[in-house]
């Protein structure tokens, strides 16, 4: 709601004006806002955008507003997360793939009350949401039997005299824990994942920061409509006091402004008409869609929302981004762009963190490319494009579409039998 208070020139006659200066201090403010040579225009106050209030960087903030509270941001990290833990493992080393293994074990049975599926989706929504993922182990004569994901606004990186992590601090409220490598082995009891951040040498940077502007944009956008729809759906207004010389004095005016603030605003008083003095007048203030063009910047930053996650917008059901020939495709994009490689990520970090107590092999965790669904039209295009090269032997096909060498797929682990 606005208020204007017109005012006429400044007479010689010495008498107070509205802000109870004299006619001196009248004449002074006349000739430093009034236009030259026209004394008897009224005043006018210019309103332009303030500074903007954005949200927090903390991982706390961003994810209670963001997550929590932003339904595009929420679908997209639910997608990502719960496709990356649904993607079935295979376990090879030496051209040999393993069916029975302590490393598929430990990550099929994390612990008593986590899953490999709570597990994978819990370390690729830190991942999303922060930029890092810490999996801490439970070791007993000096093998892994246990994992849990920390939070990663809990964890933070205790740099040795080189500038590297020599270990991790883990605090709970008032509690801090240190996490140092193991003085025989040298394994570190915790795993760090963590995406590339151009300024900053040991934390990642998550798909927040860079959607923040965004998140607070289209937040911005709910908050005016439900506003709005607060007000009856009404605009605001302007009530003009044409009466006496032209203006109200400080006391009445702000009299006034009281009233209408305590009486006319809010849900509970939509519709209740406006009874006005002599002289007042109601001059609504109508601003079309185009003129303000919500819709539109809300449905710009949703998009902007979709892009910072790596989700196609169409799989979010956004308006007007029919990029993909259809769903299909958007899907194959999904896991070829975003889904794919952050699970080679949490695996490769797996395994390098674990490496130290397989010396003797080099385990390569990786998703079944066949398992997935969304990616069965590449595979049967390159079933047909082997099948049909005649000059390849049945050992070349093989080898061609991942299968390896013509000997049973399945290995037990050595240190099982």
């Amino acid at each position: 709601m606005f208020f204007t208070r017109p005012r006429k020139a400044a007479s010689a006659s010495a008498r107070p004006n509205v802000l109870g200066r004299t006619s001196d201090t009248a004449r002074l403010d006349q000739k430093a806002t009034a236009p030259a040579g026209r004394p008897d225009l009224p005043l006018f106050q210019l309103h332009t955008p303030g500074t903007p209030i954005w949200t927090d960087t903390g991982y706390a903030s961003l994810a209670r507003h963001a997550y929590c509270r932003n339904p595009v941001a929420f679908r997209a990290v639910r997608l990502i997360s719960e496709a990356a833990a649904s993607v079935k493992l295979v376990l090879r080393s030496g051209g040999r793939e393993y069916s029975d293994h302590w490393l598929l074990d430990l990550i099929n049975k994390p612990g008593q009350h986590l899953s490999r599926t709570s597990l994978l989706e819990t370390l690729s929504a830190h991942l999303l949401l922060e930029g890092n993922a810490y999996l801490l182990g439970g070791f007993e004569d000096g093998k892994p039997t246990s994992l849990y994901p920390l939070r990663p606004d809990r964890v933070r990186v205790k740099a040795g005299s080189d500038g590297w992590p020599a270990g991790y601090l883990y605090s709970v409220g008032r509690q801090t824990v240190t996490l140092s490598p193991d003085p025989e082995s040298g394994l570190m009891p915790l795993a760090h994942m963590r995406h590339f951040h151009p300024l900053d040498d040991h934390y990642g940077m998550g798909c927040l920061e860079p959607a923040r502007t965004a998140l607070d944009l289209h937040q911005g956008a709910s908050n005016w409509n439900k506003a709005l729809l607060d007000n009856a759906a009404r605009p605001s207004g302007a009530l003009v006091y044409s009466g006496g010389n032209g203006h109200l004095d400080g006391e009445a005016f702000e009299r006034l402004k009281a009233e209408l603030e305590s009486t006319y605003q809010g849900e509970t008083n939509a519709g209740r008409p406006l009874l006005l003095e002599g002289g007042l007048d109601w001059r609504p203030m109508s601003l079309s869609p185009k003129d303000m063009d919500f819709q539109e910047a809300r449905h710009g930053a949703m998009r902007e929302i979709a892009l910072a996650f790596g989700v196609p917008p169409l799989m979010l059901g956004l308006p007007g981004d029919n990029t993909y020939a259809n769903y299909a495709e958007a899907q194959r994009a999904l896991w070829r762009q975003t889904i794919l490689p952050m699970v080679a990520r949490i695996l490769d970090g797996i395994t390098h963190w674990l490496a130290p107590l397989s010396p003797d092999e080099t385990l390569d965790l990786a998703v079944d490319l066949d398992a997935v669904e969304a990616l069965s039209t590449e595979r049967e295009a390159l079933w047909r494009r082997v099948s049909s090269a005649t000059f390849l032997s049945d050992e070349e096909k093989r080898m061609a579409v991942g299968y390896g060498e013509d000997s049973p797929q399945a290995t037990n682990d050595p240190a099982h039998d």
